[in-house]
């Protein structure tokens, strides 16, 4: 029923105009952002093409070994469809993946779906599809707080105080183009708590920043002198408001600069949108709860959504 081939260059723009009118997709599968990392994977995206020639669904991937991943350098992956998209034809459309990946080797698929919070429309065909065809099981669960401005959750009130604070002592939230002083910070604060480096290099954040000036961007929390005190990378993705990074200095901290950030974009900068996502809150490489910074993000608001990652072996 289905054609399914393999990814090439040539491809870049039909499949970025797919994702571009998918019921599930976000700028993060357009190759201009996959590809900036394609030295570090070996990539192994597939596109699935219905009996009409249509294209009908993507699956951004990478292969290690006999393992395909849904794909390592996203946070999140699964099957991208069209409107067109339905439950029984995803089903097939799984067993005729199944058969080809063996086929090709692959032992072993690791996959993430796209959380729900993405959709433009309800796209959970491929979750039914690979716990009745594939035998999926859950290996991985992080917890992402996220807040709808329509209907939101009373602060608590040791965030709203500090957010008060922060408003009194001057501090003033801005865009800004500064990434390499929020980098600086970052970083600091990275390497101090957890021993690890951002996922993203301060020229890749760049690079990809001018690649989709209006999907990726920086605001910063500056002091009453102009000393830039903290900031959030945000991905901005139609109705959801996506805070990649958000990081403070120690004075940044003691001025409650976090609180500043996330009470200007929550109330009004992006009050307008459906979902503000303020992130996962997992320790690194862990299922295991960071407790401050999830007490944090639920002092804001925010409520679980899960990022999950399913398994199944051929």
């Amino acid at each position: 029923m289905f054609d399914i081939r393999r990814y090439t260059a040539d491809k870049a723009e039909e499949w970025n105009q797919f994702v571009a009118q998918s019921k599930n997709g976000t700028f993060l599968f357009d190759r201009g952002y996959m590809d900036y990392h394609s030295d570090r994977f070996d990539d192994y995206s597939l596109m699935v093409y219905d009996d009409k020639g249509r294209l009908y669904a993507i699956l951004p991937a990478n292969r290690v070994g006999d393992v395909l991943y849904s794909h390592q350098g996203l946070s999140y992956g699964g099957l991208v469809m069209s409107e067109r998209a339905t439950t029984v034809a995803v089903c097939t459309l799984f067993n005729e993946l199944n058969a080809l990946l063996r086929c090709e080797g692959i032992c072993r698929v690791l996959y993430k779906p796209v959380p729900w919070i993405y959709h433009r429309l309800p796209s959970e065909e491929d979750l039914f599809a690979i716990f009745l065809r594939c035998g999926a099981r859950l290996t991985m669960r992080d917890v992402s707080s996220t807040i709808i401005p329509s209907h939101p959750v009373k602060w608590k009130r040791d965030r709203r105080y500090a957010a008060n604070k922060a408003r009194t002592n001057g501090i003033v939230v801005k865009q800004s183009e500064d990434y390499a002083a929020f980098w600086d910070i970052l970083t600091a604060n990275l390497m101090e708590r957890f021993q690890v480096r951002p996922v993203h290099t301060l020229s890749e954040i760049e690079l990809l920043h001018s690649s989709f000036p209006e999907n990726i961007l920086l605001w910063t929390a500056e002091g009453g002198d102009g000393r830039l005190l903290g900031g959030s990378v945000l991905y901005i993705n139609g109705g959801v408001v996506h805070s990649q990074y958000i990081s403070a200095s120690k004075e940044g901290k003691r001025q409650h600069a976090v609180d500043a950030i996330y009470d200007y974009l929550i109330h009004e900068a992006y009050a307008d949108k459906q979902f503000i996502d303020l992130g996962t809150s997992n320790m690194p490489h862990s299922s295991d709860l960071h407790g401050s910074l999830i007490y944090q993000k639920e002092g804001f608001g925010g409520r679980a959504v899960c990022y999950d990652t399913y398994e199944w072996t051929l």
